[in-house]
This record gives C-alpha cells, sequence and structure tokens, in this order.
C-alpha cells in the first residue's frame, strides 16, 4: 500500500488541472474581447444611420429657413404696397368726412347729400366754394351751412388750403324728430 500522508500536495496544475484553468480563462478573455469588438461594430452602425438622419434635418431646416426668408420678403413687399395705397387713398379720402378737393375739382360729400366743388386755384388768403351751387368764398375755419330740404343738417368746414388742393370737411346730422 502507498503511504498518501508522505506524499507532497497536489497543486493545481496537476493532472488536467491547469489546463481547464488556462482554457477557462482565454474563454473568458476571447468572450470579453469578442463583446467588445461587437459593441464597437454595433456603435459605428448606430452612429452611420444618426450621422445621415442629421445630414438630413439641417438640408430640411435649411431649406425652411429659405422658405421663411422668402415669405418674410413677400410680407414686407405686401406690406410697403399696402403702405402705397393707404397713402394714395388717405390722399383721395383722409379720413371720415374729411376731403382733399383739388382745383376745379367737385366731390358729392356727406354720404350724398352735398355737392362741393372748388372754384379754380385757391388764393393767398382764400378760395370760392361752390356748395349746392351756391357759390361763396372762404377762408380758413370758415363754415357753411348746407343741404336741401327740412331733414337736411349739413355742416361744410374748411380746414385748411395751400396753391394745390383745399382740405374740408362735411357732415349732416340725421333728421330731427317731431
Amino acid at each position: 500500500m502507498a503511504d498518501r500522508t508522505g506524499s507532497p500536495q497536489q497543486s493545481l496544475f496537476d493532472n488536467g488541472r491547469a489546463v481547464s484553468v488556462i482554457a477557462c480563462i482565454v474563454a473568458i478573455i476571447v468572450i470579453l474581447v469578442g463583446g467588445h469588438l461587437y459593441g464597437r461594430y454595433l456603435e459605428s452602425k448606430d452612429l452611420g444611420g444618426r450621422d445621415n438622419v442629421i445630414a438630413q434635418l439641417q438640408a430640411q431646416v435649411q431649406e425652411q429657413k429659405r422658405n421663411i426668408d422668402q415669405k418674410v420678403a413677400q410680407i414686407t413687399q405686401l406690406q410697403a404696397d399696402i403702405a402705397r395705397v393707404r397713402a394714395q387713398l388717405e390722399q383721395i379720402v383722409p379720413a371720415k368726412d374729411t376731403y382733399n378737393i383739388m382745383p376745379n375739382q367737385t366731390l358729392i360729400v356727406a354720404d350724398g347729400r352735398i355737392t362741393v366743388g372748388l372754384v379754380g386755384a385757391p388764393g393767398n388768403d382764400n378760395i370760392v366754394l361752390n356748395i349746392d351751387g351756391k357759390q361763396q368764398a372762404a377762408a380758413a375755419g370758415q363754415v357753411f351751412s348746407a343741404g336741401s330740404g327740412a331733414s337736411a343738417n349739413c355742416k361744410v368746414a374748411v380746414q385748411s388750403f395751400d396753391m394745390f388742393k383745399a382740405v374740408l370737411t362735411a357732415s349732416c346730422a340725421g333728421a330731427k324728430s317731431q
């Protein structure tokens, strides 16, 4: 019989254990390296798709900015056109019941109740108005009663005048009840 008490202890590397331990360590290292490489592959694949999406979005943003710039330019042009048309309209009919009359021009004012005309060019200190067929000399600030019939209670006032036009206001009060 063999006495085992005197023999040295078996080491970790005896009887093929060394091969098993080394194989396990190599397998763990291979799994770690393979996992790391596969993760990098997936990351690069995902980043490539993300970069494409970012490039597409940047192109869309630039397109939208160009569209916005075009729309802003159109809006600015339309606003300028509106301002020009308003200025022209203001010259023709500046405000409610306020009228610019050019020399030898006749206007129907006060909701169609009065006909007012500027006879000739305005002078230095007065103008000649034809109000419902009656010529009258007028100065700035002067007010005339006008209208025909008992229901018409109209006033024509000379606001100002220069050598090119006269500015008048004309309005009518409603019919008075009896």
